[in-house]
Order: C-alpha cells, then sequence, then structure tokens
C-alpha cells in the first residue's frame, strides 16, 4: 500500500505539454530519495525499489534540509586557507557544538558530498508509442547515472550543458521507473578551487536544477542546428544536423527563415527552401542564408537578435518537425592589440562572475535572474563578464544577448592545488570533452565571444596541452576568440592574452607598488608591460580591494549559505568594544576602495593599444578567506559608498 500511495503522489501535477511536432511530460515535483553514503546503490540495485524519502526538484538535498550538520571535521571541496582556526585557542568557542563557525567562507545549512539516488515513477503517454523518447536533465550536479526499471542507460559527468539520455530502447508501455544517481565527489579532477564545484562560493551541491522532462521526437527530426554569422556579406552559414531512425530513406526539404524579433526596425529575412534526401542515421545540411540588406547586427550598442524557424518537410508538404534557434548576426575579432565587434573597436570593461549565490548555493536557470545581473553590470558602466572556472546555464547566454554584454566562458576548471593538465590524466580528455559540449550548447548566442580551458593551471606540458587546444577549437569554430587559460600561460597559439601583469599592486609587492610607492598621477599607463605582445591583452583579476564587511548584510542570508564568518568579526569586534564604529570602518574602507579602483581602471582606459581589463571584481568574493573585493554585495546590492553612476565615470 505504501508504494502504491507514493506512485499516485509522483504522477499528482505530472502534464503533458502539447506542442505542434512533439510532447513533453514535466518531471518537476516530488521524487523519491535516498542516500547513498557508503556508496553501495550500484552493488545493492537501489535502482529497482524507490527510495522512501522524498525531495522536490528541480532543487538540491540542502534547499530540502537534506545532509549532515557541518563538523570541523567536514570533508569541504576546496582548499581551506588557514587551518590555524580548527587548534587556536581564540576560535575554541566557535567549534562548539551547535555553536559551530566557518571564518573562511559561508557556511551551509546542512552538507553533503557523495552519491545520492532520486527516483520517480512515470506513467508514458501510449501516444508515445513509436517516438524517440529523451529524457533531459537540465543541471545536475555533478555526475549523473541514469536507470530505467531494471537496466543502466548512460551516465554523464559534464558540469556546463545538460545532461540528456536516449531512453527509448529502456522503456516499457506505461508505468516506468526512472532512477538517477547524483555523485558531487570531485569524479574528474578539475581542480578542487574550481568554482565549477567549490565551496568557496557556489558550494559543492547536489542535486539537479532547471528543468527536468521527458521529451517525444518524431524518428525523422532536427537534432542540431548550428548558425555561423558571416555579417560582413550578410550571410548566415547554418549547419544543420537531421536525423531519421526510421530505417527508410526519406525524400523531402527543409524550410528556413528568420526573423528579427527585439529591434525597433522589424526585418525578416526571406524563406528559403532547401531539397533533402535522407538516409539513415545523422546527416548534416549545410546552408548558405542571405539575410538581405536589412540585416540588424548585435553589439553592445543594438543587441539584435533573430529568431531561425526552421521545418523539416517530407516531399508531400507535411511538416515532420519544427525547431526554432536564436542567434544574432555579430563577428566578434581581433586586430593588432584591439578587439572588433562588426568591424568597429571595442575596449573590455569587465568583471569576473565566480559562481556566487547564497540563497540557493546554485547557479539560477531563469533568465529573470541572470538579467538582474547583466543590468547592475550596465549600471556601473560594464560590458563584459568572465565566468571564472566554469560556465553558466543558457539564462545566463539569454540575458547576455539581451543586454549586449560579451562573456568569456571557461571548460569549469581550475586545474591547480592537487591537479595539472596536459600530463596525461583524465582531465586532459574531459576539457577537449567539455569544450565540444559547451559549444555547441551554447554557439549560438552571439553574446558567447571568448573561451579559455579555465584558470591558471598547472602541469609541465600545459603550454604544448593548451596549444593543441587552441588549434582545435579554431579549426572547429570562427564564431569566437581563444585564450589557453585565465592568468597564463601567455603563448603564441592565443587569439588574446589574460595575463595578471597591467595592474597596479602585484601579487607579493606590499608598499613596492606603483599605487602604494608613488604618488598618485594621470599619466600613468600599462604601455612598457603590453608593448611586447602583438595580440590583445585583457588583464586578469585587477584590483582586489577589499573592505570592511558591511554587517547589515548579514540579515538577507535566508537561503541555504549562512555568513558565520560574518558573525566572527562582528562578536570580535564587539569584544574589542568598537562595535559601535563598524558602519564608519565599512564606509571609510569602502571610500578608499572606490579610489582605488578608479586608479586602477583609468589607468587600463588610457593605455593605447590595451583591449580591456576583467575586476575581482564588482561584487564580494564570499570564500578563500572572504575576500570582500566588491563594491556590492553578494547578492548585487549597493554598499552605499558609491553610486553606479560615479562608478561608470
Amino acid at each position: 500500500m505504501k508504494n502504491l500511495l507514493c506512485f499516485c503522489l509522483l504522477i499528482t501535477g505530472c502534464t503533458v505539454q502539447n506542442r505542434e511536432f512533439g510532447n513533453t511530460l514535466s518531471l518537476e515535483g516530488n521524487w523519491n530519495f535516498r542516500i547513498d553514503s557508503l556508496d553501495a546503490g550500484i552493488a545493492g540495485q537501489w535502482y529497482l525499489v524507490a527510495g522512501e524519502e522524498t525531495i522536490a526538484l528541480p532543487g538540491s538535498m540542502a534547499e530540502n534540509g537534506l545532509g549532515y550538520e557541518v563538523t570541523p571535521q567536514t570533508d569541504w571541496t576546496g582548499s581551506i586557507v588557514d587551518s590555524s582556526w580548527f587548534t587556536a585557542d581564540e576560535y575554541e568557542k566557535y567549534r562548539q557544538p551547535g555553536n559551530l563557525k566557518i571564518p573562511f567562507w559561508l557556511k551551509p545549512v546542512k552538507y553533503y558530498k557523495g552519491p545520492a539516488w532520486y527516483q520517480r515513477e512515470v506513467v508514458i503517454p501510449d501516444s508515445w508509442a513509436g517516438t524517440q523518447i529523451l529524457l533531459h536533465l537540465e543541471r545536475p550536479h555533478w555526475e549523473s547515472r541514469v536507470y530505467i526499471n531494471d537496466r543502466e542507460a548512460g551516465k554523464a559527468n559534464s558540469l556546463a550543458v545538460p545532461h540528456v539520455y536516449d531512453i527509448t530502447g529502456f522503456l516499457n508501455k506505461g508505468r516506468n521507473l526512472i532512477s538517477v544517481r547524483i555523485d558531487n565527489r570531485e569524479v574528474v579532477p578539475v581542480g578542487k578551487n574550481s568554482h565549477s564545484i567549490s565551496d568557496h562560493t557556489q558550494s559543492n551541491w547536489n542535486g539537479i536544477v532547471g528543468r527536468i522532462y521527458l521529451e517525444s521526437r518524431n524518428l525523422l527530426h532536427i537534432s542540431d542546428i548550428q548558425v555561423y554569422p558571416e555579417p560582413r556579406n550578410q550571410h548566415a552559414r547554418m549547419v544543420i544536423t537531421l536525423q531519421n531512425q526510421t530505417g527508410s530513406a526519406m525524400e523531402g526539404n527543409l524550410s528556413l527563415q528568420a526573423t528579427a524579433f527585439n529591434t525597433d526596425a522589424p526585418h525578416q529575412a526571406p524563406l528559403i527552401t532547401v531539397p533533402i534526401s535522407l538516409a539513415g542515421g545523422d546527416q548534416e545540411v549545410e546552408v548558405e542564408y542571405a539575410m538581405d540588406t536589412g540585416t540588424r547586427l548585435w553589439s553592445e550598442f543594438s543587441p539584435a537578435l533573430y529568431s531561425l524557424d526552421a521545418r523539416l518537410n517530407d516531399a508531400a508538404g507535411n511538416t515532420l518537425d519544427q525547431r526554432t534557434e536564436t542567434f544574432g548576426m555579430r563577428e566578434f575579432s581581433p586586430e593588432g592589440t584591439r578587439f572588433r565587434v562588426n568591424g568597429n573597436p571595442v575596449f573590455l570593461r569587465g568583471t569576473l562572475e565566480c559562481c556566487i549565490f547564497p540563497l540557493t548555493g546554485h547557479p539560477p536557470t531563469d533568465v529573470a535572474s541572470w538579467e538582474h545581473v547583466m543590468m547592475r553590470c550596465r549600471e556601473h558602466g560594464l560590458n563584459h563578464i568572465r565566468f571564472h572556472s566554469w560556465c553558466p546555464p543558457e539564462a545566463a547566454f539569454m540575458a547576455a544577448d539581451l543586454h549586449g554584454i560579451y562573456l568569456q566562458v571557461e571548460c569549469s576548471s581550475w586545474a591547480n592545488d592537487g591537479t595539472s593538465i596536459g600530463d596525461g590524466g583524465i582531465i586532459d580528455q574531459f576539457i577537449y570533452d567539455e569544450g565540444d559540449r559547451i559549444l555547441r550548447e551554447y554557439g549560438n548566442h552571439p553574446s558567447f565571444c571568448m573561451l579559455a580551458y579555465g584558470n591558471e593551471p598547472a602541469g609541465d606540458h600545459q603550454e604544448t596541452f593548451l596549444a593543441g587546444l587552441l588549434e582545435y577549437w579554431k579549426s572547429k569554430d570562427r564564431r569566437r576568440v581563444y585564450t589557453a587559460g585565465a592568468g597564463w600561460p601567455l603563448i603564441h597559439e592565443n587569439e588574446y592574452h589574460n595575463g595578471p601583469e597591467p595592474r597596479i599592486q602585484h601579487w607579493g609587492e606590499g608598499l613596492g607598488s606603483i599605487i602604494n610607492a608613488e604618488p598618485p598621477r594621470t599619466t600613468f599607463d600599462y604601455g612598457e608591460v603590453i608593448a611586447p605582445y602583438q595580440v590583445p591583452f585583457v588583464s586578469h583579476e585587477i584590483g582586489q580591494w577589499c573592505v570592511y564587511p558591511d554587517f547589515s548584510e548579514m540579515e538577507r542570508y535566508t537561503g541555504v549559505l549562512k555568513p558565520t564568518n560574518f558573525q566572527i568579526f562582528k562578536e570580535t569586534l564587539e569584544e574589542h568594544h568598537m562595535g559601535d564604529q563598524a558602519h564608519d570602518f565599512l564606509m571609510a574602507s569602502g571610500k578608499l576602495q572606490a579610489i582605488c579602483y578608479k586608479a586602477e581602471i583609468e589607468a587600463a582606459l588610457r593605455t593605447p593599444g590595451f583591449a580591456g581589463f576583467q575586476l575581482l571584481q564588482l561584487h564580494d568574493f564570499p570564500g578563500q578567506g572572504t575576500a570582500l573585493v566588491g563594491i556590492l554585495d553578494p547578492f548585487f546590492n549597493s554598499k552605499g559608498y558609491i553610486t553606479p553612476e560615479a562608478f561608470r565615470e
């Protein structure tokens, strides 16, 4: 009776959404759940019987109040900056049960690292017979393994793109049990400080967020569209992958039409029809699509977007499948030591995004949340975001498309501190695979302008490995520019350098730096630093000017991460009888911070031939010792000591 009751509850709210040429079955809602802390589930065949706990998806274990209490023995993902707090007498009271506080980053309400099982019974509609059926998991963290009834359907370990499974051959008619095993251990050594997995920022969460659904597709369908804009001649080269699983050849045509949908002056490109002849399996069709003289170009000043309507028709004119794809007519290219967008010079004014989302502990998958981030950047005069050692979900690209933000994306890795690249480890193939996945999934977005392996790599053979990677990317996709890594190495194959040298305070300089040792002046620039290089140079993680904590911020942490680090700072200040001065310390340090950022940014702006900068960063970084480097808090709210207008100047 219990199992039957669970099944009835699971099916409630599971609706089929009819589309013109396909159906989807939402799997959002309550799933059965079971922690597998001893990693016994596969051997024990847990996929045969649903667990008795429940969890709401999309979501994480922490959002559902599942996991373990944090202790001094918690096995974090990410290096602890200074472990002396475990033994120092002054922190003894913060190690007591019920009062444990973490001074180096935000403390999760619950923590778990390991495998966990998510299970749901579904009924496959009779109308789906004779179709291809896919399971979509938009943002699992991290490795997923899928079982349908009593068989494994596959596994995936991407940190960047949806995990999609073809489960057609595993399903029974009617009722089926879907089991998804999620493992958030470091299944590939991408680097424990990588912001794709580290507890320093988003947290090393276990779960599935974003869209979760089944999709039924016609056996004859469009499986992929890649659009390669050529704005100079008002053309777009389109590579369309068609899939034929019917077992029979097919004659028909593709109809294509692109329409600008977010511009003041509407533009509809011509409707064209391309004859096709399909054998079995996958087949690529390449089309040169003339946009005509009314083409709208995408840039930060006019982020015009097109919707491509693609239809697969049989010989009788019946539409078998239809797909829409968004793209922009944009060329982002180096010219000398500067970048150009559609032939016009551009200076990158950038910040980092290190996957900092304290309320959920994971990145949002809705466009509105990302529009908030993009608009705050624009308000402060920025046009560029670097995603440090991670790749955001689809919604971030969509928001950047709409608001004209140039993005640097990275392949989920900071291969340092215990790992390296180019030394023959499994991470080497992972980087190639992750790059392929990112280019395929997000390549049509005009905001996706730059790609790097990741951040600050280690490895004796890194330069050889990264040189090969860059040549591979260049031969595969010319829609963006490529660099080996953020920070280093500055190798010949880079189409632009992303290095730390152009800054006014280098690591370890202390009082010997430009900003400390020399009088303030408005004539200093980085000309001598970039003179040896013949490609665009974008400065890496400049700034890093810290301020005193804003204790009024603490009340905003209403989600899965709590500011116990701030509690320690506040209590320490009060113990020294200066609690009433906290706001003064914030304002004084904030005003100094703004002056330092002004000196840093304006030196970059007045450097001839310089390509741009990337701040660390517009908003605070909560990890690695608590780095309050932002003029905004982690929620992108102002701290009150500088306005967007003043910063934008």
